[in-house]
């Protein structure tokens, strides 16, 4: 049985969104972006000898959604006076 072609192929297509280090920022955009039905993940990066913040987590968004997922991160972050560092690349995710 053969596989179809699109099943060897390599996909990623998903961006750093922006870093947070308040926890209670990350719920409320993540509760936001679920409003929105925005798929998304959290990637929480390992403390290196420069960055030892344990809190610090990274949201990641799949390209084709970053302007919307963008501005829910920007009205929280502007209404609430969070401050979040956008990041705006691609993810450094390896799967295959």
């Amino acid at each position: 049985m053969e596989q179809p072609l699109y099943t060897a192929m390599k996909v990623c297509n998903e961006i750093e969104l922006c870093e947070i280090s308040d926890l209670e920022c990350k719920k409320m955009i993540e509760h936001e972006l679920l409003k929105e039905r925005i798929s998304f993940y959290i990637r929480w990066p390992k403390p290196s000898l420069f960055n030892r913040k344990k809190d610090t987590c990274i949201i990641c968004v799949n390209e084709n959604v970053k302007d919307t997922a963008e501005d829910v991160v920007r009205s929280i972050c502007d209404e609430k006076g969070y401050h979040v560092k956008f990041l705006m690349r691609k993810s450094q995710n390896q799967y295959l």
